[in-house]
């Protein structure tokens, strides 16, 4: 009744355009956390592992093991760091780099890894300004020094988040871009290689060449989403992930008939509402309630009334025979017109991110090449 289609050759086109915004140089990491943005972990990695990324990016431990475990051999970054000795064993064992920043954590990596006579690879948090993971500038230089004290452990880069590389003014930005700069003069002077250092999103990599580095790591972007409403891409992306269910059934109310619960919605005039199959349950946002809009035959029709668990209503008044059984597109195209999830998140009053998210992980996917 319910579709997902995740399309592996747009993903392979978005990520052709950040290779061509960024050049040869910078090393590729795709940000797969959050089961790649809700498009399939593993099928989404292994589509950036055919096509020649350096490493992938997820949120915490279970990710990267599950990637690991089914296969995927890329270097695999745990952006969020890992928290217990029994994680630290692991990440030696099966080659995954942590995110450090927490000297505690320095001594079980190292420990763990001279046990195994191996060498761990880490990557450094620094808080350039997002106000999040990391070590202050103030911090840094004895942090580094704590690191380099252990001949087991080897530090890839310096790695930061950038808190606002969307916004029209660049004055922020740029100061952390000059933050993280300095953090690298640092850890250089204490004799650290620092090869991968890494601060370019999404937002950064399109807008700050400054911001590239030695590596840069896409994230919404190669899922064909904007890293916020309104902001204007310097490449064309392609929506990788494509939603649509069915009309269950067409019912002809007449002039103020209250539609769905609560009575938020009432018919101006007589109105023929369809009832389509996806609600909240499947991800649709509950704050689409009478300002989303669904495609069907390749129209825009507005939805009507709250959100259901597993039903939304819209108007199909004027739209020529609509029955039962009839595809409706959620996310997605239909007959030349698109729905994009930049587009579903500005009804919702929301970010790209967070439809994707809640989409893809309320519904079983197939991939599509």
């Amino acid at each position: 009744m319910n579709h997902l289609t995740i399309n592996l050759s747009a993903l392979t086109h978005n990520l052709n355009q950040v290779k061509t915004l960024v050049g040869d140089r910078p090393k590729v990491m795709g940000v797969v956390k959050a089961d790649a943005y809700g498009h399939g972990l593993v099928d989404v990695a292994k589509a950036l592992e055919r096509n020649k990324v350096h490493s992938l990016g997820v949120a915490h431990f279970h990710e990267a093991m599950e990637l690991r475990t089914r296969g995927v051999s890329l270097p695999i970054v745990i952006l969020c760091g890992i928290r217990t000795r029994e994680e630290a064993e692991a990440a030696v064992r099966y080659e995954l780099i942590p995110t450090l920043f927490d000297p505690a954590l320095v001594e079980v990596v190292a420990a763990e890894a001279a046990k195994k006579r191996s060498l761990a690879k880490v990557y450094i948090k620094v808080d350039t300004g997002m106000g999040r993971l990391g070590l202050l500038a103030s911090d840094l230089g004895a942090f580094l020094n704590h690191v380099t004290r252990f001949k087991t452990i080897r530090t890839e880069g310096l790695t930061s988040h950038l808190s606002s590389a969307d916004e029209a003014d660049p004055e922020f930005t740029e100061t952390q871009i000059r933050r993280f700069r300095r953090a690298i003069e640092t850890g250089r002077a204490m004799g650290l290689d620092l090869p991968l250092n890494n601060l370019a999103n999404s937002a950064g990599l399109m807008k700050f060449k400054d911001a590239h580095f030695d590596m840069v790591r896409p994230g919404i972007m190669l899922y064909g989403g904007l890293p916020s409403p309104g902001f204007n891409p310097p490449v064309p992306l392609q929506p990788v992930m494509r939603f649509s269910g069915e009309v269950i059934q067409v019912r002809d109310f007449p002039d103020y008939t209250p539609v769905s619960y609560g009575r938020t919605y009432y018919t101006q005039g007589p109105r023929r509402i369809a009832v389509l199959s996806a609600g909240y349950g499947e991800g649709l946002l509950r704050t689409l309630a009478s300002r989303g809009r669904v495609l069907i035959q390749g129209k825009k029709v507005p939805i009507t009334g709250r959100v259901c668990m597993n039903m939304t209503m819209v108007d199909v008044t004027g739209v020529s025979k609509v029955r039962a059984g009839d595809e409706a597109v959620f996310l997605g195209t239909q007959e030349g017109e698109r729905i994009t999830p930049d587009e579903m998140a500005s009804w919702a009053g929301t970010i790209s991110y967070e439809v994707l998210c809640s989409v893809g992980q309320r519904n079983p996917r197939e991939c599509v090449r």
